[in-house]
């Protein structure tokens, strides 16, 4: 079968320059997973001499260079052996040694390309492995450029469609597929309007939820003559089967061909740019919350990554100006969008349609129904966790780190003999979250797309500068806003747009112990709430009594 050969040098750190390097036995580590999920191959590798490195650097650096050398040879018997799946390894240096009878290790942080080598190109082996062949490489990351050895299975057709795909993909990503199709879209938008045809999309065709999903139940409901088609993004497609609705992938021709034709589009976030809009489409940008940071033209600076200020704006209100009616949840919001989106055409101030549900289903039967089907305890109480994204901590454009500020194992201890904790991030935020520790207690929910019901199933809601909390008002049920970093949020990062600090319907609390007395204090008080709450209801939820969808419905079918 073969071996797999590794030479090199490496030396062992000069503090530890006493040790000789002809002593030293060198491992070659093969490794994968983290923590208790680790799974390594291990090398013994052979001394081999390197005097030309003294003779060109020892003086210099007062190093003794020989013995520092290495090489291995690997049957790759032995690596197939102990894999049966695609496994990527990191590649490490073990230095071990025996000195006045006591054993010194240390090991090499993962091995790196040189910074001077730019390009890299090795081809990968195939060999047969118990009459199943298997493909090993060794290759570069992108990025960190780590050394890393690749073992994967190999099949003829698996590698005539990878390299059919890759010059495909060089291609989308150069730019010139998206010419073309916005020529074929503008193309396609001159026959006339499919009248009846309604496409959907919500959070850039990631969820089947919010406003969209709100006016969609009710137009499925009430208009059986129009034809109903969500946008979706493929990787997200798991979000939408055997809901018994139809969709269609983004960016697919199918999907040119009905945006194209569509009479209406309705929309809760921004279409990428470069998305002409026909003639005869009517645009209802339904947005997503009602407003408590500054948005678009009234931010002072903007902080997320793969833009600038002035090119964020400009770019929003090329978007905007394609919008032919704007839906509102309250007169504050309609004067905030006018002129953060500079909007001047139709605001339909309604109530938001994802609301309705707060009033048609705020009953005992709906609610245990809910918890029910999503396995949530019925004999404790449900206290809701969702807060909203930084711009500034993110991994790249459209992906945001969170720290989990709010300490699970202190609010377990104290609460959770009768409460149970549900966590909903933000759709923006990357993180995924262990919460092995808390099993029973802290729940994962933050890929469960419709947070309507689970507001309808918490007791408690926990948030910072999230408009959730505009939402959870028209229950009428208990909010703690956690907001540990509060002044840099204000100061820095988006401002408010009132004194959130004196107008905020439950209090601010910047600790887990304090969130932990205020939920005790709503227990001592029987959930009674804040003593401005009402004031906040009606300045905000004023609209909303369970007939937004039918209000915009209405507005847009019976008008166009």
């Amino acid at each position: 079968m073969g071996n797999l050969h590794i030479e090199g040098y490496a030396v062992y750190p000069k503090e530890n320059n006493i040790i000789s390097q002809s002593v030293l036995t060198k491992t070659i580590i093969f490794r994968k997973g983290k923590d208790e999920n680790i799974e390594e191959l291990r090398f013994l590798a052979k001394n081999v001499g390197r005097q030309d490195l003294t003779e060109e650097y020892g003086k210099q650096l007062e190093r003794d260079f020989d013995c520092s050398g290495f090489q291995i040879d690997i049957p790759l018997e032995e690596i197939y052996q102990l894999n049966t799946e695609k496994s990527l390894y990191k590649l490490y240096i073990e230095f071990s040694s025996v000195v006045d009878g006591i054993e010194m290790v240390r090991e090499s942080s993962a091995i790196k390309f040189f910074p001077t080598i730019s390009k890299y190109h090795s081809d990968p082996l195939i060999v047969k492995v118990k009459n199943k062949k298997k493909k090993i490489e060794l290759k570069r990351t992108k990025k960190v450029r780590n050394f890393i050895l690749k073992i994967d299975d190999y099949s003829t057709k698996k590698e005539i469609i990878k390299k059919v795909k890759k010059p495909w993909r060089n291609f989308r990503r150069s730019g010139k597929l998206k010419r073309i199709y916005k020529k074929c879209f503008k193309l396609i938008g001159k026959f006339p309007a499919d009248k009846k045809l309604i496409m959907f999309e919500s959070f850039a065709g990631k969820q089947f939820s919010c406003n969209p999903r709100a006016i969609y139940e009710y137009i499925n409901a009430n208009y059986p003559n129009y034809k109903l088609y969500w946008s979706i993004d493929k990787k997200y497609e798991k979000n939408f089967v055997n809901k018994d609705i139809k969709y269609i992938k983004r960016f697919s021709i199918k999907w040119l061909f009905y945006m194209a034709r569509a009479r209406y589009w309705v929309i809760n976030s921004r279409l990428p740019l470069w998305i002409p809009k026909p003639k005869h489409t009517i645009y209802l940008q339904t947005w997503h919350g009602t407003p408590l940071k500054r948005l678009a033209a009234d931010m002072d600076e903007v902080h997320m990554p793969g833009t600038t200020t002035a090119k964020y704006k400009r770019n929003f209100h090329r978007e905007s100006a394609k919008w032919d009616y704007l839906v509102s949840p309250n007169a504050y919001s309609s004067e905030i969008f006018s002129r953060a989106f500079a909007f001047d055409k139709e605001m339909i101030e309604s109530g938001y349609p994802r609301n309705d549900i707060l009033y048609t289903d705020n009953n005992l039967e709906a609610i245990q129904d809910l918890k029910k089907r999503y396995e949530i305890p019925l004999d404790k109480k449900v206290i809701l966790y969702a807060p909203t994204w930084r711009d500034d901590q993110f991994y790249g454009k459209g992906r945001y780190k969170f720290d989990l500020e709010l300490n699970l194992k202190q609010l377990q201890e104290e609460v959770g003999d009768r409460y149970i904790v549900i966590l909903r991030m933000h759709y923006l935020i990357a993180e995924n979250f262990d919460l092995g520790p808390y099993e029973g207690f802290a729940y994962d929910f933050s890929n469960h797309e419709d947070i309507r019901e689970l507001y309808l199933v918490s007791d408690i809601l926990i948030t910072d500068y999230s408009s959730v909390f505009f939402d959870y008002a028209n229950l009428k049920r208990p909010m703690i806003f956690y907001v540990y970093d509060f002044e840099s949020y204000r100061d820095k990062l988006r401002g408010f747009y009132f004194d959130f600090e004196k107008k905020a319907p439950g209090p601010l609390v910047k600790t887990t112990s304090e969130v932990i007395e205020t939920i005790i204090d709503f227990e001592k008080s029987n959930f009674k709430l804040s003593d401005g709450f009402n004031e906040f209801y009606n300045k905000f939820c004023y609209l909303e009594s369970g007939n937004s969808s039918e209000k915009v419905v209405k507005r847009i079918l019976e008008k166009e």
